[in-house]
């Protein structure tokens, strides 16, 4: 099984990056194999620019197309996730998500941007197709402290956290239960 893990924060580390990092440790002790992306692989002006032929994106969506799930992470600004991810999101083909799981993930200073993940990003991911988007989780900051060193969650977010990863596993495994009945 292949997922891989997109941190759509500009900064780095970041509250999102952190929360990616802990999916990344808690998949590869199930064998799942994650391939981490962050923004800062792009050059800024491939994205501004939209260089479809930029090698970090052809590198990315060739990475994508292998992958059987993908866990997006990032910050919310302006009630909305981070302008950086869109960019990305915009530059992939419209199918890029089919036959998918995905899992998203938002950070943000205030509870008042909790729904940010279901009313900006889940409609950006169900627009590229993906197969399933998951439940998504929001953290406020004060959830996540010594994110630039080893995140330490408070223990209603590590719960939260650690269901999200098993319904994530699961959908994963029913995923390719499908996919073999296919064949």
């Amino acid at each position: 099984m292949r997922v891989i893990t997109l941190a759509g924060s500009p900064r780095f580390p970041s509250r999102s990056t952190a929360l990616l990092t802990l999916c990344q440790q808690a998949l590869e002790k199930r064998g799942v194999e994650v391939t981490p992306w962050n923004l800062h692989n792009f050059l800024p002006e491939d994205l501004l620019y939209a260089r479809f032929d930029s090698p970090a994106l052809l590198a990315m969506k060739q990475d994508l197309a292998a992958a059987d799930g993908v866990i997006v992470a990032t910050p919310v600004y302006k009630a909305s996730f981070s302008g950086a991810l869109k960019t990305l999101l915009d530059l992939l083909p419209e199918r890029a998500l089919e036959h998918k799981v995905v899992l998203p993930l938002a950070t943000g200073d205030t509870l008042a941007h909790m729904l940010a993940v279901d009313y900006a990003l889940k409609p950006v991911l169900n627009a590229l197709k993906a197969q399933e988007v998951l439940h998504g989780i929001f953290a406020d900051d004060s959830q996540i402290t010594h994110y630039d060193r080893q995140p330490e969650l408070s223990s209603l977010l590590a719960s939260r956290l650690n269901d999200a990863l098993t319904t994530f596993w699961f959908a994963l495994q029913r995923r390719e239960t499908r996919l073999a009945d296919a064949v």
